[in-house]
C-alpha cells in the first residue's frame, strides 16, 4: 500500500497541469490512476480480511 501511494505521488509530480493529456504527462496520469486503483484494491482486501476474522470468531 505504501508503494502504491509513493508511486502515485511520484507520478503526480511528473504531470504537466497545463496539458495533462499530452506526451509524458499522459503516462503520468495513467500511473496515478493505476496506483490509486491498486491502493484501493489492497485497502478493500485488508478490510475484507478483518471482517472475515471478526465473523469467524
Amino acid at each position: 500500500m505504501i508503494l502504491a501511494l509513493l508511486m502515485a505521488v511520484f507520478n503526480a509530480t511528473k504531470i504537466d497541469y497545463d496539458a495533462p493529456l499530452q506526451g509524458d504527462s499522459s503516462v503520468a496520469v495513467i500511473g496515478v490512476l493505476a496506483s490509486t486503483c491498486a491502493f484501493l484494491l489492497l485497502f478493500i482486501l485488508l478490510l475484507s480480511k478483518k471482517i472475515a476474522e471478526k465473523v469467524n470468531k
